[in-house]
């Protein structure tokens, strides 16, 4: 199997990309990605989740393993019963979490500054528990994994990491941003150089940075935040020695999603350069595989391998699954219906945005005035492409674009306002529509947070359920504005999310990867049971602490709905401006 290199390849290298060497093909692995044996062991269920059986390293050899697996297979008739398929993987493979050591991050300290800017002593003390769970989430790779990789379906790291949490016990592309926002504020700089340094080996050795840190994700990756994460680092330490030595693996990074997730949409006549996500290859995903054979099959055979393609699509968006990739299906609660790879989406173009934005910066503060003005160039393009395709004037906001029908998802996303939190927009005036966006919606009647959605479909990027990232997009979007109205709603709903992680922290000791925004208690849904760490939930508190700690509050004495705090802005407007 190859990359995909659609005819946009020829427009990609006419703008200057860098011709890539030949990398390695995704996952080959006939025990860990494809085959017979990842088909039987996983279609038996021998265990509640399909992860657990892909995260087992080997205790042989895999041609051993291969070998004694058809010869047991011969002996059934390839049908193997459920008692054999257990002893078989008892003897040939080890407990989850083997290759794996607990970490504790040596640059770790007890009282990092922001914490003084929090003044409620409850919530100090929370952030100070907070900072502590960043020991709980530090991994090590053992050398075994080096000496012997095809023995693991993990992904040899040399440096030591900050993993979610829960049944996630490798790294992940996109929670690491949040992670490392987290941990920058913990004053935890050399973690975060660290992971950093692992997602460009991963970039010098794939040509892009995988879903997460196991063999099996290599088909697809994530929302590409690396030039972001950079960036962060950077600023925090000004070590612009990294920068350089790195800046050419950034580039290769973004040729990655110019290369192989390009589109072009034609509008009145004009054709725009956009991105998508999408994964060009069949199979069910090897840690949901039951669950994706079993759905594929409610299908007619020729459509099951798009179907796959259209699954690993949606898991590359890090929105697994949700709503979103539904539109234009004939049953908008059927799963089955995925088209992922046919929507334009916003959060992707405005990351790209951001991240084009970043590189004509960082080239320009290294001294290479034409790659600073090429990525300028860039970022122009994508600001006039999403400008016509994705920005929707009368509701002031911006919107997936479906590639199928040619129209905008109206529907309500935190994502149709990821251009504030990116900076990819133009009008300083487009954040105070947003908050007309967020009011005609009906989103700031929520208390406990902003939902994914306001479809309920049973998928857990839906409603009821709200996720720390999509958080930040809308509260550091908002934030932006030069309005004291708007930057009062930011505010209001930093202290909503604050709060319900707070009392779920009360109750439970627990830090979750989700929550129900309808009752403030840990999220559902999809397809696993809620997990509890957590790597990104924590990056976020913390980063709305040291926004507004000077503000938020524990109590609910003090709380108030986000709709009476408007009215009163709105009268105090009225006042100001009578005669």
């Amino acid at each position: 199997r190859t990359w995909e290199l659609p005819l946009l390849l020829l427009l990609g290298l006419g703008l200057g990309l860098r011709s890539q060497e030949a990398l390695p093909p995704p996952c080959e692995s006939q025990i860990y990605c494809h085959g017979e044996l990842l088909h039987q062991v996983q279609m038996a269920k021998l265990y509640p989740d399909d992860k657990q059986f892909v995260d087992m390293s080997l205790s042989a050899a895999p041609d051993q393993v291969l070998q004694s697996f058809s010869t047991l297979a011969a002996v059934y008739n390839h049908s193997i019963p459920k008692q054999q398929l257990q002893e078989f993987v008892q003897q040939y493979f080890q407990p989850v979490g083997q290759e794996l050591l607990p970490w504790t991050p040596e640059d770790w300290k007890d009282s990092p500054q922001f914490l003084q800017k929090i003044s409620d002593p409850k919530l100090r003390t929370w952030a100070e528990q907070l900072h502590q769970i960043w020991k709980k989430l530090g991994k090590k790779i053992k050398p075994e994994v080096l000496s012997h990789p095809e023995r693991f379906s993990l992904i040899y790291s040399e440096h030591p990491f900050i993993v979610p949490g829960g049944r996630f016990v490798e790294f992940y592309y996109w929670d690491s941003y949040w992670v490392m926002e987290g941990l920058l504020l913990s004053e935890m700089a050399e973690t975060v150089r660290g992971m950093l340094q692992n997602f460009l080996d991963l970039v010098k050795t794939y040509g892009h940075i995988p879903n997460g840190g196991r063999i099996y994700y290599l088909q697809r990756s994530q929302p590409p935040l690396l030039t972001l994460m950079m960036d962060r680092y950077i600023a925090h330490t000004s070590n612009t020695t990294f920068l350089q030595d790195n800046i050419e693996t950034l580039a290769l990074e973004l040729d990655f999603w110019t290369v192989n997730r390009t589109v072009s949409v034609n509008l009145g006549g004009e054709s725009y350069i956009l991105n998508r996500y999408y994964v060009p290859y069949g199979g069910p995903r090897p840690e949901s595989y039951s669950k994706d054979e079993e759905l594929a099959n409610t299908l007619p055979e020729g459509q099951r391998e798009a179907l796959w393609a259209e699954l690993k699509a949606g898991a590359e968006s890090g929105w697994d699954f949700s709503s979103r990739w539904l539109v234009g299906s004939p049953n908008l609660d059927l799963l089955s219906s995925i088209h992922t790879s046919k929507q334009v989406p916003v959060d992707l173009n405005a990351f790209l945005c951001q991240a084009e934005e970043l590189m004509s910066s960082f080239y320009a503060r290294l001294g290479d005035n034409v790659q600073a003005a090429r990525y300028k160039s860039l970022r122009d393009q994508r600001l006039a492409a999403m400008q016509a395709v994705l920005w929707d004037e009368q509701k002031g906001a911006w919107f997936d674009y479906n590639l199928e029908n040619g129209k905008k998802n109206f529907e309500f996303y935190p994502s149709n306002l990821s251009p504030l939190w990116a900076g990819c927009f133009s009008d300083p005036g487009v954040v105070d529509k947003a908050l007309k966006y967020l009011q005609d919606s009906q989103i700031l009647t929520y208390q406990y947070g902003i939902p994914s959605s306001v479809r309920n479909t049973g998928q857990q990027w839906d409603f009821p359920n709200g996720w720390a990232p999509l958080q930040d997009l809308v509260i550091r979007g908002l934030a932006k504005s030069h309005s004291p109205q708007t930057q009062e709603v930011a505010f209001q709903l930093a202290q909503n999310w604050i709060r319900t992680n707070f009392d779920v922290y009360s109750q439970k000791l627990a830090m979750y990867e989700k929550y129900d925004i309808s009752n403030g208690q840990p999220g559902g849904g999809g397809e696993y049971e809620v997990q509890e760490g957590f790597g990104w939930t924590n990056g976020v508190a913390l980063i709305l602490m040291d926004h507004y700690g000077d503000r938020l509050t524990s109590g609910t004495q003090l709380a108030f709905l986000i709709p009476h705090c408007l009215v009163a802005a709105f009268l105090l407007h009225l006042l100001l401006r009578w005669p």
